[in-house]
């Protein structure tokens, strides 16, 4: 669900709060240094401009895991790529 978009501010709200609050959660500023790292990421990769920043984001932190849904990410050297669907049980 899109909160912003459905016009429901209390929810948006409260995202914003379970993302910013939350044990473990750690936001990462967009300066000039992490927006150079994800050109140069995008420049030597195949990756769409949203997840060359967070990429750059999680490389930035010192994250060692990147959990993901994305099949297409290029394995990343310093960053392990987590597959969600790989720790769901199956159907």
């Amino acid at each position: 669900m899109a909160p912003y978009r459905a016009g429901n501010g209390p929810l948006a709200e409260r995202y914003e709060a379970l993302l910013t609050r939350s044990r473990g959660i750690r936001l990462v500023d967009l300066g000039r240094p992490l927006l150079r790292a994800a050109a140069q990421l995008r420049a030597g990769t195949r990756l769409k401009t949203p997840d060359a920043l967070q990429l750059a984001a999680a490389l930035s932190g010192n994250c060692s895991a990147y959990v993901t849904n994305d099949r297409d990410l290029p394995p990343l050297p310093r960053l392990k790529i987590l597959q969600l669907r790989s720790y769901l049980p199956s159907p």
